[in-house]
């Protein structure tokens, strides 16, 4: 029989290594954290190739650290994605994704069983900058698709709604989506709506409530 090669690491293999290597002088398994707030540079021109955004590396913990970059390069391998940023909190996530796909004048339709922290987040916070939200009954499709407007840019909801435990139905969500050419984004634990973004202390750190935001054009 033919060598297929080797094979992908199972979902619980990244969990445990993605994103990770041991320490190379000391044979360490696990990831160090990294306190550091600078980083010293061999020369000028790495100096300027790193803050030019030319090479990848560090120049600063603010901006990326060798510790959250595991992190976000192992919640990117659990989601089969092609990257991730990590933040300090789950409504930071949320708010930061929203900002990067709208301004001003922007729309949202969304899951009316929300964890209350993203329902004021939506329905008080956003409006503020001028972008407004449509709540709907999670299991209501055709609420769904009537909400939507010219400039909804993002159908957001939970896969299981916080505190009612309704079920989103992601896939009929996403289709929805995808004909309207929309962005769908849910808190989850499961898998494979597009990139995401996470707050460990809800899912990674194994809290009884899930705090994943993921998206898909």
């Amino acid at each position: 029989m033919a060598d297929s090669g080797p094979k992908p690491p199972h979902f619980d293999t990244l969990a445990v290594h993605a994103g990770q290597s041991s320490d190379p002088a000391t044979g360490a398994r696990a990831v160090p954290i990294y306190q550091t707030a600078s980083y010293t540079l061999p020369d000028t021109d790495t100096a300027a190739a790193l803050f030019n955004m030319e090479t990848p590396g560090h120049v600063y913990s603010r901006l990326s650290n060798p510790t959250v970059s595991v992190f976000e390069e192992r919640m990117a391998a659990l989601e089969d994605g092609v990257g991730a940023v990590a933040t300090a909190s789950g409504q930071a996530a949320l708010h930061l994704a929203i900002v990067t796909l709208m301004g001003e004048g922007g729309h949202i339709v969304a899951s009316a069983s929300l964890y209350g922290g993203s329902h004021n987040l939506l329905a008080y916070t956003l409006p503020r900058f001028g972008i407004t939200t449509t709540f709907v009954p999670c299991g209501d499709l055709d609420a769904w698709r009537g909400a939507v407007r010219p400039e909804t840019r993002l159908l957001f909801g939970e896969t299981v709604g916080n505190p009612s435990v309704d079920v989103l139905d992601i896939p009929a969500v996403s289709a929805l989506a995808r004909r309207i050419s929309r962005c769908i984004r849910r808190r989850s634990s499961s898998r494979g709506t597009g990139s995401s973004s996470a707050a460990c202390s809800s899912m990674a750190g194994g809290s009884t409530g899930w705090n994943r935001a993921s998206f898909r054009h």
